[in-house]
C-alpha cells in the first residue's frame, strides 16, 4: 500500500520556486531544498524529479502567478493607459524589491538559458508571449488612434519588453527608485 503524502506538493513546489528566485538554481542545493521545504531528500525526488525539474516546475509556477498582460491590455477602451500603468507597475515593483530577486524569467535566462536549450526555449516563449500581447495591443492603440500612424507596434513591443526585463535588472542592485521611475517615464515618451 503506498504511503499518503505527509506534506502539499503545491505548498512545497511555491516554496521552492521562491529559494530558486531568491538564489538562483546553481547557488540552490538539494540540501537547501530539503532544509526550506521541510521535506526529506526522498520525498523531493519522488514528488518532483530532479533539482532541474523541480526547477522547471518552480519556473512555470512564477509564470502563472506572473502579471496578466492579456487581461491588462486586452480590455475595452483606451489601450495606452494601461501600458503605461504596466510599465510604471514595472518600475515601482523593481524599486521595491527587498530582496533583490528581481524576475525569475531574467534570472534564469542569464544563469541558463546560455547552456541549456530547453529552458532557452522556454524563455523565449515566455519573451514572445509577452511581445505578442503589447503587439497586439499597441496595434489596437493604432487602429483606435492613441498611436501614430507611424509607429511601429511590433518594434515597440520589442522595445518595451527590453525594458520591463531590464528595469527587473536595475532593481536586483540599483538602491536608486527615482533611476527606475525617470527611466520608465522617458521610455513611455516614445508613444507620444
Amino acid at each position: 500500500m503506498a504511503r499518503t503524502k505527509e506534506f502539499d506538493p503545491d505548498a512545497a513546489l511555491q516554496r521552492a520556486m521562491e529559494l530558486f528566485w531568491l538564489k538562483g538554481y546553481e547557488a540552490t542545493s538539494m540540501a537547501d531544498l530539503v532544509e526550506h521545504l521541510g521535506i526529506g531528500r526522498a520525498s523531493v525526488y519522488a514528488t518532483f524529479g530532479s533539482k532541474r525539474e523541480l526547477y522547471l516546475r518552480a519556473y512555470d509556477r512564477y509564470l502563472e502567478n506572473g502579471v496578466d498582460f492579456v487581461g491588462l491590455l486586452s480590455r475595452p477602451g483606451p489601450v495606452l493607459p494601461a501600458v503605461r500603468a504596466l510599465v510604471e507597475r514595472y518600475a515601482d515593483e523593481a524599486a521595491a524589491d527587498t530582496l533583490h530577486r528581481g524576475c525569475l524569467v531574467v534570472n534564469t535566462a542569464v544563469e541558463l538559458a546560455p547552456h541549456d536549450r530547453a529552458v532557452a526555449r522556454r524563455v523565449e516563449a515566455n519573451w514572445d508571449f509577452v511581445e505578442g500581447t503589447l503587439t497586439s495591443a499597441l496595434a489596437r492603440a493604432r487602429a483606435q488612434g492613441e498611436l501614430s500612424a507611424g509607429k511601429d507596434p511590433r518594434a515597440l513591443a520589442r522595445f518595451l519588453l527590453t525594458l520591463l526585463q531590464g528595469m527587473r535588472v536595475m532593481g536586483m542592485s540599483s538602491e536608486d527608485p527615482a533611476r527606475l521611475r525617470d527611466t520608465a517615464a522617458v521610455a513611455l515618451s516614445v508613444l507620444d
